[in-house]
C-alpha cells in the first residue's frame, strides 16, 4: 500500500483537494487499497480553508510516506519554518513529491527546486520565477515532473497531476478508466499549454465561432479562407474582415494555432512518428511542423515528446 501525506495550511484552496479523488478512484477501479491518503499539516486538528471550511488533519511527524503532496492557497502559502523544514526533509523519507499550484512556492522556499524545471498558474508564474531565480519555471504547462518532484499548474492540474501518478503506479488502462469515473475527457499531458487556442481567440459572434470549431474537426484540409467562410455563412471578405475584428489574428494564423495545439497533444499523448503527425494535424510535411513548433515553443517537436510524463524518471533515488 502507498501512503500519500497531504500537506494543507491554514487558508489552502479546497479545490486542491479534488486531485486525492485520482487516488481514491484508483483503489475502487482495482478492487483493493493501493492508496492511502493522509491530511497533514503543521498544528494538526481542523485547519480552515480560504473559503470557510475546515479539513482533518495530523500534525507533522517523521512518519515515512510513498509520496508527500502539497496542497495550493489561494493566494502564495505563509512559508512558516516548521512547515518549511517539514518539506525540507521529505526526501529523506518519501519516493516523490509534488506541489498543487501556489504549493510550488513552498517548494522553491526550501531550495528543493533550485536548478530543477516546475510550474505553477499562470498567474503567479512570473512572480515564482523572480522570486526564486534558481529555478527554471515554465509559465505555460499543466504540470511538469523533473525527477522526483513533479509540480502543476491551476488546482484543476492537480488532478492531471495525480492521474499521472496513477498511470506511472497502475498503468494507463487503469489511470484512463479513473478519468472517465471522474467525467474528465482525457488526462492532459504535463507539457501541454495551459491556455486553449479556441479559448484563446474568443470570437465574439457564433459564425465566427462555428468556422473555428470547423477548423478544429477538419485540420487535414487546407482550411482555406473560402471554406472558413462557407463554414461562417459569410463571404470571403466578409468572413476574413469579421475574424480579424474578433479575434485580433488572421485566420491563417488561428488555423496554425489550432494544428499546433493538435500536433502538440498527439506527440504527447501517442508514439506515431512525426510524419503522422504532422499529416494529421494538417501541416503536409514535418519540415513545416517543425518550423511551426520553433516559432511557438522555442523547440521542435521531438523535445516536446521527450518532456512528456512516460518519458520522465520519479524516483527519488535517481533525482
Amino acid at each position: 500500500m502507498q501512503r500519500i501525506g497531504f500537506i494543507i495550511f491554514p487558508g489552502f484552496q479546497a479545490m486542491s483537494l479534488a486531485a486525492a479523488s485520482a487516488f481514491e478512484f484508483a483503489n475502487l477501479e482495482v478492487e483493493k487499497t493501493v492508496y492511502e491518503v493522509r491530511y497533514l499539516s503543521e498544528t494538526g486538528a481542523s485547519i480552515p480553508s480560504s473559503f470557510g471550511m475546515t479539513a482533518q488533519s495530523e500534525a507533522f511527524s517523521d512518519e515515512p510516506f510513498d509520496t508527500l503532496l502539497i496542497g495550493g492557497g489561494a493566494g502564495i502559502p505563509e512559508a512558516t519554518p516548521a512547515l518549511l523544514d517539514f518539506i525540507r526533509s521529505a526526501p529523506a523519507r518519501c519516493r516523490r513529491l509534488a506541489a498543487i499550484c501556489t504549493g510550488a512556492f513552498l517548494l522553491a522556499e526550501t531550495g528543493l527546486l533550485d536548478g530543477r524545471r516546475a510550474t505553477t498558474h499562470w498567474l503567479l508564474a512570473r512572480e515564482l520565477s523572480e522570486r526564486y531565480p534558481k529555478v527554471d519555471v515554465e509559465e505555460d504547462r499543466i504540470f511538469i515532473i523533473d525527477g522526483a518532484i513533479w509540480t502543476s499548474a491551476g488546482m484543476s492540474a492537480g488532478i492531471d497531476l495525480a492521474l499521472a501518478m496513477v498511470e506511472k503506479d497502475l498503468g494507463a488502462e487503469v489511470a484512463r478508466k479513473v478519468a472517465r469515473k471522474l467525467v474528465l475527457y482525457h488526462r492532459r499531458a504535463g507539457g501541454q499549454s495551459q491556455f486553449s487556442a479556441l479559448l484563446e481567440l474568443e470570437p465574439k459572434s457564433d459564425r465566427i465561432q462555428s468556422a473555428l470549431t470547423y477548423a478544429k474537426s477538419h485540420l487535414r484540409s487546407t482550411l482555406s479562407v473560402e471554406e472558413l467562410a462557407t463554414a461562417a455563412n459569410l463571404s470571403a471578405r466578409q468572413f476574413s474582415r469579421a475574424f480579424r475584428a474578433e479575434t485580433g489574428q488572421s485566420p491563417a494564423k488561428a488555423v496554425e494555432h489550432l494544428r499546433i495545439e493538435a500536433a502538440r497533444l498527439m506527440m504527447e499523448q501517442t508514439r506515431h512518428p512525426v510524419e503522422v503527425v504532422a499529416r494529421e494535424t494538417g501541416f503536409a510535411d514535418r519540415e513545416r511542423m517543425r518550423r511551426a513548433f520553433l516559432r511557438a515553443f522555442g523547440q521542435p517537436p521531438q523535445a516536446i515528446r521527450r518532456q512528456s510524463p512516460m518519458h520522465e524518471p520519479d524516483d527519488l533515488a535517481t533525482a
